[in-house]
């Protein structure tokens, strides 16, 4: 299964910090029970990726500036 591959599978994702400082991804899913756990710079690495990830992703459904019907008054 690859990053673009559609799944039936649900899960749960959990994020927060740990007793020992860490920072922990935890994913429950049937039968299936994963905590990740990073340190807090690896954590902060993953949350850059996210937010590139969330951006890049983001612009490929935007709608093309300009393409859409005029706003306001008639013409």
């Amino acid at each position: 299964m690859g990053i673009n591959s559609e799944s039936d599978i649900a899960a749960n994702l959990q994020i927060g910090p740990t007793t020992e400082g860490m920072v922990r991804i935890y994913v429950e899913a049937e039968g299936v029970d994963l905590p990740f756990d990073f340190d807090p710079e690896e954590a902060l690495e993953i949350a850059e990726e996210l937010k590139a990830a969330a951006e890049q992703a983001r612009h490929m459904t935007a709608k093309p500036a300009g393409r859409g019907k005029p706003k306001g008054g008639k013409r």
